[in-house]
């Protein structure tokens, strides 16, 4: 099966920006999830229809958090973090959304397999200037999480492409990447990149 790539919003670009970049990188990512706090849930919305519109598959967007508008806007499925509607619920209600839930510990992760999530996001692996101060947990610890959870393990934190051959050795099913593509100063190089050593065997 093709390992994934996740590209996520920086929340320090513009609309347009983010938008110019999310184009440019659509055809080496599998997912897009737009992690924007400071943009009100209208603005959102029309980003994911515009985004849709322009070519993007509707199925490739996944929207942090807000379970509305993901459902309001057709997205793929959400991104639930630790403050979110829990992953039953939102199962429970919105049954076509695919949900994505962030975990930094296994013993937060093995329950949510029964709960409905359909794959997990970890981390921080490796240190990163978006969780300054907080050292990585490291590619041993992401090997185990997928050794004791059945469900798709999505590495994420200070992923660069010098060191995605030793999270494809771990079993994870993909990686994440926000700064490293979005505040990249060639994002779509950067996306290919990241593909290319994904993809190697």
């Amino acid at each position: 099966m093709q390992r994934q790539l996740h590209a996520v919003t920086s929340g320090k670009q513009s609309r347009d920006e983010t938008f110019r970049i999310a184009l440019a990188i659509q055809p080496y990512i599998d997912y897009f999830h737009i992690r924007e706090k400071r943009w009100s849930a209208f603005q959102i919305k029309s980003f994911i229809l515009d985004l849709v519109k322009a070519g993007m598959p509707a199925e490739k967007i996944l929207v942090n958090d807000r379970v509305d508008i993901a459902a309001v806007a057709g997205a793929g499925g959400v991104q639930l973090a630790h403050h979110s509607i829990g992953v039953s619920e939102v199962k429970r209600h919105f049954p076509t959304l695919m949900i994505g839930a962030s975990v930094h510990s296994r013993e937060e992760a093995v329950p949510l397999r029964e709960k409905g999530a359909d794959f997990l996001l970890y981390g921080n692996v490796f240190a990163t200037s978006s969780k300054e101060g907080k050292p990585g947990i490291g590619s041993p610890r992401v090997k185990d999480l997928v050794k004791a959870v059945d469900l798709p393990v999505i590495a994420i934190g200070g992923i660069k492409p010098v060191n995605v051959q030793e999270i494809n050795s771990t079993g994870a099913a993909g990686i994440a990447v926000l700064s490293g593509i979005f505040l990249s100063q060639e994002p779509a190089c950067a996306a290919k990149r990241y593909r290319q050593e994904l993809d190697r065997r």
